[in-house]
């Protein structure tokens, strides 16, 4: 799956865990990072983690991402040993879960696990220990392991808490009485019924930034990555039912039980307008489970009725499932390391940049720079305030994100973006608007740089200039 500190969301968790352990750091629209996470205690663990011990950040952040993933594996490996007897038909199910880490969810923008330390790693290691524990039999374990697991990611805990509901009731000999008694039909569920604020007009410019987040606009492929993984539980229940295999059917029940309820919800939620407000918190997120499930006992069956004990099968299996998956994240992240390992040199020229910002420039820098730039060629989706450890307007890619879950820093972002509109024809003049009006006194540019701009560093492609 590589390692790639810095990515993504990791433009909010890495940075917040600078920011706590150095509070000189980010004096310019730290809002962008701190208020999101005002609602876990990721953040402060890491920091708390890193303090105690006087671990470097970087290999802090590979061991506890290491740790996560380690949890994650152990935990399906737990689920497996209670949904089959074979030990060779459990270790399928893990193999096939850990080659497919970064598999993409749906339409959902999630992998099955990030490529670097983010508290749903963490969060998804409990929720899937916690499953273990209810096909175990030991529901009561279950309840600290959500707990803290709503501590770190409050949003993918809850979809893990409303599973391990379905699993329980679904272990539940009278249930599965009743259930015969109607012939196995389901009863639908009401959806919660929320009053919200209107939204502002700036905040639905940065909700149509995030496509995803609109189920109504998924392609066809998109809806049967939904659909299909949910339909073939309902067959894995009736299949399993047949056979005498209790534990497996009412494992395949509960999947489907909870994707139909919050497939339900989702569709009305995402197309009704006055839940727009709801949609943030990305409700066809549920499908992230399910993927873990549907990849983990998918595993399983393929171990059980065709590698079985055959070695060269098994060779074969093995070499399929992580070469192609290998040359995907190759291919996802072609200018960068396949593992960014702390204290090894880097050939991105954008990080390349960014290392040379942390060193050599005052902590209260603010820079500028192309509201893009995350998505430029070459950049492969590297926060700058998280590597850079610099203040930065906001950008087009990633803080849009942020604006959509918290209203309020919807004015901040637009006056940013809007003032840093038509970047790429940027000149001296410019870059002292900038500074006049916002502050800024550094900048990111292309090299060779604008006439007339001092610049202090360069490589082939970036110009690391001071606005004077």
């Amino acid at each position: 799956m590589g390692y790639h500190p810095g990515v993504e969301d990791d433009a909010v968790y890495l940075t917040a865990v600078k920011a706590d352990l150095n509070p000189t750091l980010f004096p310019h629209d730290a809002d962008f990072f701190r208020v999101q996470l005002q609602a876990t205690i990721f953040d402060d663990c890491v920091a708390g983690f890193i303090r105690y011990t006087h671990i470097p950040v970087p290999v802090a952040e590979l061991l506890l991402q290491f740790a996560s993933i380690f949890l994650i594996i152990f935990s399906c490996w737990n689920i497996a040993r209670k949904l089959f007897a074979e030990e060779w038909v459990q270790w399928a199910g893990v193999a096939l879960t850990a080659a497919m880490m970064t598999l993409p969810v749906a339409g959902t923008a999630l992998c099955l696990a990030d490529q670097h330390l983010h508290p749903r790693n963490c969060a998804t290691g409990l929720i899937l220990l916690a499953v273990s524990r209810i096909l175990a039999r030991h529901p009561a374990q279950a309840v600290p392991l959500l707990l803290f697991a709503f501590l770190l990611h409050p949003i993918m805990a809850a979809l893990g808490i409303s599973f391990c509901f379905f699993l329980t009731v679904a272990m539940m000999e009278r249930v599965h009485v009743w259930l015969r008694s109607l012939r196995g039909s389901l009863a639908a569920a009401v959806p919660l019924e929320w009053i919200f604020e209107s939204p502002t007009p700036v905040w639905h410019r940065a909700l149509q930034t995030r496509g995803y987040f609109f189920l109504y606009s998924w392609t066809w492929y998109e809806w049967l990555g939904a659909l299909g993984p949910i339909l073939l539980f309902c067959l894995l229940w009736r299949i399993a039912q047949r056979r005498g295999e209790t534990i497996l059917a009412r494992f395949a029940l509960a999947v489907f039980s909870y994707g139909i309820f919050h497939q339900a919800v989702a569709m009305i939620i995402l197309k009704s307008p006055a839940l727009v407000r709801l949609t943030p918190m990305q409700p066809m997120r549920f499908l992230h489970l399910i993927y873990y499930f549907l990849v983990l006992v998918g595993g399983c069956l393929l171990g059980k009725h065709m590698l079985k004990t055959t070695a060269r099968r098994w060779a074969i299996f093995l070499v399929i499932i992580n070469t192609g998956m290998f040359a995907s994240q190759r291919a996802l992240f072609p200018s960068s390391e396949h593992l960014e390992l702390p204290g090894l040199s880097t050939s991105n020229p954008w990080l390349q940049s960014f290392a040379w910002i942390r060193t050599n420039t005052p902590t209260n820098a603010y820079f500028a720079m192309d509201p893009y730039y995350l998505a430029s060629p070459g950049e492969d989706f590297h926060s700058f305030r998280a590597l850079a450890e610099r203040s930065q307007l906001a950008d087009m890619v990633k803080d849009p994100s942020l604006v959509t879950q918290v209203p309020n820093l919807g004015p901040a972002w637009e006056r940013e973006v809007n003032a840093t509109a038509g970047w790429r024809r940027f000149q001296l003049a410019d870059f002292e608007r900038l500074k006049t009006e916002l502050g800024v006194n550094w900048v990111i540019v292309p090299y060779p740089p604008p006439t007339g701009l001092p610049c202090k560093w360069h490589n082939a492609s970036i110009s690391v200039c001071e606005i004077p």
